[in-house]
């Protein structure tokens, strides 16, 4: 790709405007952020050019993962960011462990080697991106099941869990975080380790609300993070069922929406930082990009807004992991312990 170019531009928001919050080991993190994950529509160059034109407009948290094969080109962006004034220590970057790394001994030197295609020497937080070492081909369907898949091993991601707290002692990540986890296995990480998560990033929008796990994991100092904040109507093809739901729909999100004169997404993502969630909405588009991290600033909703949001759960998950199961004719609901109790899970005592 050609040499990417850290500029001003006249649309640039002020970074400091945007509020931050702080986490519980003290850093602190911007209360928007911009995702990556986008490889089943877009090119890895055009999601390092939106990297680099968020960069440019204002956002200083980017969250990476190494399976979405476009950390080096991501990379290039920072290279520019950096080298054009933007300083390292005001940038949030986060990365993910894949499922096929967790062995002990790979989680390291996987660390190492997204902090080298990042190219920006320590990643502000690094998450486990999946509670299971099940791993799926890029792109498979959604039947597809790893021949060696297992359900929950406690044991097994307590191991994976403390190579993430050695990261920390040698300066390589600065906070864990967990992701895609249920209030079960949290409760399970929580009482055997060392270092707390600090972040868990979890699917949240308004018709997926997850209140009880939300306002549990706020309650032990974790601050939920969200993926899918305007329901991912990009979202790949896969994921999609036919009883889900569309938030930027629904008729209480239209509604809001006129009145502030702004489109149905920026109303989610609106609700999203004034109930304490971090969103993490994607997009290669500048206008959107630009919005996107406008609404933090400006023109927040009202308490009767968020009360009639409040009210629109529809409890309608999207991301739904079905490739993640263990056994043939498996619910995936098997996979988010929805009676609080972990399925088939081993090693838990």
């Amino acid at each position: 790709m050609d040499k990417m170019i850290f500029k001003k531009c006249d649309d640039a928001l002020d970074s400091t405007k945007v509020p931050q919050k702080e986490l519980s080991n003290g850093r602190k993190v911007p209360t928007l952020g911009i995702g990556t994950f986008g490889s089943d529509r877009f090119s890895a160059e055009d999601i390092a050019n939106s990297v680099l034109n968020a960069l440019e407009i204002g956002y200083r948290l980017v969250d990476c993962a190494s399976c979405y094969y476009n950390e080096k080109e991501i990379g290039e962006a920072f290279e520019a960011a950096f080298a054009g004034g933007l300083k390292r220590e005001d940038v949030f970057v986060t990365s993910k462990l894949w499922n096929d790394k967790h062995n002990p001994e790979e989680v390291i030197p996987q660390i190492k080697k997204s902090i080298e295609d990042l190219k920006v020497g320590y990643i502000d937080c690094y998450f486990i991106h999946w509670p299971f070492a099940n791993y799926h081909e890029p792109g498979c369907d959604v039947t597809s099941r790893a021949p060696n898949a297992t359900p929950y091993d406690h044991h097994r991601l307590m191991s994976v869990y403390r190579e993430l707290e050695k990261a920390v002692d040698l300066g390589l990540i600065k906070s864990i975080g967990t992701s895609n986890w249920t209030k079960a296995k949290m409760k399970l990480l929580l009482r055997d380790c060392r270092i707390k998560p600090v972040l868990n990033e979890m699917e949240l929008h308004p018709h997926f609300q997850q209140e009880e796990f939300f306002n549990y994991l706020r309650g032990e100092g974790i601050q939920p993070i969200g993926f899918c904040p305007i329901g991912s109507p990009t979202r790949p093809d896969r994921d999609k069922t036919e009883t889900d739901t569309c938030d930027i729909e629904d008729p209480v999100i239209l509604k809001i929406a006129k009145a502030h004169n702004v489109h149905p997404a920026v109303i989610c993502l609106k609700w999203a930082v004034r109930r304490g969630q971090i969103p993490i909405p994607f997009s290669i588009y500048r206008d959107q990009v630009l919005s996107n991290l406008a609404s933090t600033i400006y023109d927040p909703l009202t308490d009767e807004e968020m009360d009639e949001i409040s009210h629109i759960d529809k409890k309608c998950r999207l991301i739904k992991g079905q490739v993640f199961l263990w056994k043939d004719n498996q619910d995936w609901k098997d996979l988010w312990d929805e009676d609080g109790v972990i399925v088939d899970g081993r090693n838990i005592d």
